[in-house]
């Protein structure tokens, strides 16, 4: 082999190492992609939607309600939903609607009211009360099998779709 092939070879090895490195920074520190599974964000988000989830702002502040989250429902599984109330919020589900701390709250992003009334409870220090947008199919804060989202399992904010590319947008809070 001559010099100018091993030359060219080891470029391309570096090359492709410092590609690697720089993929696995960017996804454990600043986005990763997100694959949407079921229906419980409809209208908002849809199944087998692609999503990137921002990790960056939440190093320098907590979730703030209305945020779509993405956070570590178990060891396999991640969720994402949308944050409702914080730490030290009181929230009620009544079928009319979702009151935080006594007010009712403006969701124009749901697909139907919840059926089935809730609380009131407290939001704990150092957790969030999350809901998905398909109020009664959704697996959620009301449920004692996720109950209160706490700060360290939240992955990230929900920022973009970009696949399907017929339903590529930017996710605002609505």
């Amino acid at each position: 082999m001559h010099e100018t092939a091993k030359n060219e070879m080891w470029e391309w090895i570096k090359s492709i190492i410092l590609a690697v490195i720089l993929a696995l920074v960017i996804r454990a520190f600043l986005v990763e992609v997100f694959l949407v599974q079921g229906d419980s964000m409809l209208p908002t988000l849809h199944d087998r939607e692609r999503l990137l989830v921002s990790k960056i702002q939440y190093y320098y502040r907590e979730p703030q309600a209305g945020e779509i989250v993405v956070f570590r429902a178990t060891k396999e599984r991640d969720f994402i939903k949308r944050v409702i109330a914080t730490a030290g919020d009181e929230v009620r589900i009544a079928p009319d609607g979702v009151y935080v701390n006594g007010e009712k709250i403006r969701e124009d992003y749901v697909l139907e009211n919840a059926r089935e009334s809730y609380g009131p409870v407290i939001v704990p220090e150092g957790t969030v009360f999350v809901m998905g947008d398909n109020r009664n199919n959704s697996m959620d804060s009301r449920h004692p099998n996720v109950g209160f989202i706490e700060l360290e399992r939240i992955k990230g904010k929900a920022i973009f779709i970009f696949w399907p590319l017929k339903n590529m947008r930017a996710i605002s809070l609505e």
